[in-house]
């Protein structure tokens, strides 16, 4: 990447109770798992697209798209339950905790790919499967049994437009818009996750 592009993605947040919850589970977990380097919870979101190389030019196209998307979207209650591993098969590289999106929220994640596609970014040809990294692996690993997790539910209320930041202690993120969903626009922040 060069100075001109920046590291982004579109996510939705997660609530202070349900990462409380998610950390509870990462520390029975650690346990268990020997090997795998954790993401912090303050960090977790729900990722919807994955952009990447991004211009500014690109994140200033992609903000009325995404606040029109977040704005015909209702806040949401997302089930978070179950442990999974990917690749399906094989030795796993990531831990992931899954989530179950209501209509509303698959709809909004398919008008972001469509504000992506419409931007000058590559269609994702992978399906979109919901889900939150817990961890990965740093080696090849056997492929563990798996405890059962649910954790509930969680408000899902804003999308945000991420910069990620990478650094030596992991990634560093920076909102550069905040789209309420099924409402305004609020000014973005930056947050060390």
């Amino acid at each position: 990447m060069t100075d001109e592009h920046l590291r982004t993605f579109v996510a939705l947040e997660l609530g202070e109770e349900m990462r409380a919850r998610i950390a509870s589970l990462g520390a029975e977990l650690r346990v268990r798992l020997p090997g795998v380097r954790w993401v912090r919870p303050e960090g977790m979101h729900l990722t919807l697209r994955f952009l990447g190389a991004t211009t500014p030019a690109q994140v200033e196209r992609l903000k009325p798209t995404l606040a029109s998307a977040a704005a015909a979207c209702p806040p949401a209650e997302v089930a978070v339950a179950g442990l999974g591993l990917f690749p399906e098969r094989g030795s796993p590289r990531v831990l992931w905790l899954g989530l179950s999106l209501p209509a509303p929220l698959a709809t909004l994640q398919s008008a972001c790919e469509r504000a992506a596609v419409a931007t000058g970014f590559d269609r994702e040809d992978r399906p979109f499967r919901a889900h939150l990294t817990l961890g990965r692996w740093r080696d090849r690993a056997s492929r563990p049994d798996l405890p059962p997790a649910d954790l509930g539910t969680t408000p899902v209320e804003t999308l945000v437009l991420f910069e990620s930041r990478l650094q030596a202690g992991g990634s560093v993120y920076a909102e550069l818009g905040r789209f309420p969903l099924g409402g305004e626009t609020s000014a973005p922040r930056a947050v060390d996750r």
